[in-house]
């Protein structure tokens, strides 16, 4: 029983630390584009969270610089630019094509690309291998 009073405890202390639910602003528009830039900028410390979605301080004040950024007037793409000024390529969820993200945007397919290479080699040495006789039964 005291367990499970320790579990439950730790469980609504995390509900103590959640990610800001109140609306940031109160025109409808402003806030549509708050939403949609603190979905589309990732958490630098999370790594696999946006700042809508993590817990931790930096993605709070990652939201809160991306609200007092709209508030001053600041364009999506001044936005963006800053956060990448700031934090690099990788605070995007969808980072440009440029020669630092070649590989980036090009691994899938080198691996893909290797990984078809070694099976047809495996298939076709397979295929050319002579097959196995049976034991021939002495009955």
């Amino acid at each position: 029983m005291r367990g499970f009073i320790l579990v439950l405890l730790a469980t609504l202390s995390l509900a103590a630390q959640a990610i800001d639910t109140e609306a940031a602003f109160t025109d409808p528009t402003l806030q549509a584009r708050y939403d949609h830039l603190i979905h589309e900028l990732r958490c630098v410390q999370c790594q696999n969270q946006s700042i809508a979605d993590s817990p931790v301080g930096l993605a709070s004040d990652l939201r809160r610089e991306v609200k007092e950024l709209i508030g001053r007037g600041s364009t999506d793409v001044e936005i963006e630019r800053f956060m990448t000024d700031r934090y690099g390529d990788f605070v995007l969820y969808d980072p440009p094509l440029t020669p630092r993200t070649y590989l980036l945007w090009g691994a899938p397919v080198l691996l893909l690309m290797l990984t078809l290479g070694i099976a047809a080699r495996v298939i076709v040495r397979r295929s050319k291998a002579p097959l196995e006789s049976e034991p021939e039964d002495p009955a």
